[in-house]
């Protein structure tokens, strides 16, 4: 059994449909496209049958890794998060101490995190970096540009 991943129960559920649409549609498209190719006679340089056979398998490590995700998946109970500390699920404003701009996330399960809609990962170095600290403390987190002072200016439930 691999690593246990905490998630909330809304992205628990689109895991399952994810993977519902992979099995119940995808899968059965996958094998039709295999079953006309395999009717359009000599397999052996039929370039639909090898393109529908790449897919086939690549559909079929997306099914399996996603059901390994959900086998891991476990609801966190959002009534014992806090917020006193930064954690999973806690919605972060912090401030750049270089430039003086705010920004908020979410820190999520890397299976929900969507930087569009501000919730980042759980193992993204700027979560890494937050996780664990309060309000009024600063974090040197290390970016692609380099290392950034951050002031964590509120806490909250971000689910």
């Amino acid at each position: 059994m691999g690593k246990i991943t905490y998630i909330s129960a809304e992205g628990l559920k689109k895991l399952k449909a994810e993977l519902e649409q992979m099995v119940n549609v995808e899968r059965p498209a996958i094998s039709k496209n295999i079953g006309e190719a395999i009717e359009k006679g000599d397999i052996s340089e039929n370039a639909e049958y090898d393109a529908a056979k790449d897919a086939q398998g690549m559909l079929e490590a997306k099914i399996s890794m996603l059901q390994t995700q959900l086998a891991s998946a476990r609801i966190i109970d959002q009534s014992k998060i806090e917020t006193d500390v930064v954690q999973i699920m806690n919605k972060v404003t912090i401030k750049n101490r270089q430039n003086n701009s705010t920004m908020a996330y979410t820190i999520v399960s890397e299976h929900e995190a969507d930087l569009k809609i501000g919730k980042i990962s759980v193992n993204t170095p700027i979560a890494q970096g937050l996780l664990g600290k309060r309000i009024g403390d600063t974090v040197d987190i290390k970016v692609p540009s380099g290392i950034i002072p951050f002031e964590i200016i509120n806490i909250e439930l971000g689910i």
